[in-house]
């Protein structure tokens, strides 16, 4: 087994967890920069995959299982350019050696559900098949859907090899390194005004546990072939998500968000990307029959148990959920009791015109 993309401590994880797999017998790391963390009994290839060096490595040590897991929406080093070279031009060279390679009968590639996009006409469930309403012109959401086109050509040209992609929901846990998660470690949550997103999220622990099923021997011959949603089950919005973190949230008006994420990013503390707002404001939710029924993966999280353990980890926010739940439902009883009251108020004004009118009329 080959492994991509091993310096990130998730992926480490992984690599970890298959050397330990009886059924796997040895295990290729490769990354372009040194991994900071243990990789068990792995081989580790310092290669980058964006060149043809990687074809190397997959005909010395025979490799026949490739796990693609450097599809990222940020980079360990440089910039927004080094990353989509990485995503794109890096799978582009990976797929075009492992076609060369006789001896891969198997390839799993990871990426995102980033590539629906999120849009305001958008259906309300996303599923396998459908379709983004609008294509994003640039960012991770434009990296993954090209990924995936160069997947769906290698699967074509070798239809001898069985191809798994998994789309995966915002990763979040313990170790989550995304910027979702360094958006939730705010101390108060810029959001969109008018808008309460509804999200979900995949436990860590999760993302493991469906890779090593879509990279291990399928017991018939499609049962880890194919395009999967990974999601936990449930779903949150991010004003529940904001309650639960204990984050205080500051509504911004639509013009001016562009502002703060750009405010942010050169603060270092976020990276509200563009694509980032459009999840804020739109949100993104996806259905995962096929990951059930097809694939046989039942997440052991919840979307909110994915939540809960990332704020346990993260530590507590601005204020405690409990109070912070309580201050926004004491502000939300006064404020309906403020809205009853005026419409109380325009009832009783307008029987009281109405009883004027009708007197005028009978006394002319």
């Amino acid at each position: 087994m080959l492994v991509t993309g091993v310096a990130r401590p998730l992926v480490g994880r992984f690599v970890r967890r298959a050397v330990r797999d009886p059924e796997v017998d040895r295990v290729v790391a490769v990354d372009a920069v040194e991994p900071g963390h243990s990789l068990g009994g792995a081989v580790f290839v310092r290669a980058d995959i964006r060149q043809p060096a990687v074809g190397r490595v997959l005909a010395e040590y025979g490799v026949d299982t490739v796990v693609h897991m450097d599809v990222t929406a940020r980079s360990l080093s440089g910039g927004r350019a080094a990353v989509k070279e990485t995503n794109v031009i890096g799978t582009m060279q990976l797929l075009g050696a492992c076609q060369k390679c006789p001896t891969v009968s198997r390839v799993v590639v990871k990426s995102s559900t980033s590539v629906y996009g999120s849009a305001p006409r958008d259906p309300a469930v996303f599923t396998e098949t459908t379709p983004p309403k609008s294509l994003s012109g640039g960012g991770f959401a434009k990296d993954v859907s090209e990924v995936e086109g160069y997947v769906r050509a290698f699967a074509r040209r070798r239809p001898d090899v069985a191809v798994c992609v998994l789309r995966f929901a915002n990763i979040l846990g313990p170790g989550a390194d995304s910027p979702l998660a360094e958006y939730f470690s705010l101390p108060v949550l810029p959001t969109v005004l008018g808008h309460d997103p509804r999200l979900q999220f995949i436990h860590e622990d999760d993302v493991l546990d469906v890779l090593r099923i879509a990279s291990s021997e399928p017991r018939r011959s499609t049962l880890n072939s194919g395009t999967f949603n990974v999601a936990g089950d449930g779903v949150l919005t991010l004003s529940q998500c904001a309650r639960r973190l204990g984050r205080p949230t500051l509504p911004v008006l639509m013009p001016a968000v562009t502002w703060v994420g750009a405010a942010l990013r050169t603060a270092g503390l976020s990276d509200f990307s563009p694509e980032q707002i459009r999840l804020l404001t739109h949100g993104r939710v996806v259905g995962t029959e096929q990951m059930t029924e097809t694939l046989g993966f039942l997440p052991r999280h919840t979307t909110a148990g994915a939540l809960a353990d990332f704020a346990r980890h993260r530590g507590p926010g601005l204020l405690p959920p409990r109070a912070l739940a309580a201050t926004v439902d004491g502000l939300a009883a006064r404020l309906g009791e403020g809205v009853a009251a005026g419409l109380a108020r325009a009832e009783r004004d307008r029987m009281v015109r109405a009883r004027k009118r009708g007197t005028a009329r009978r006394a002319g």
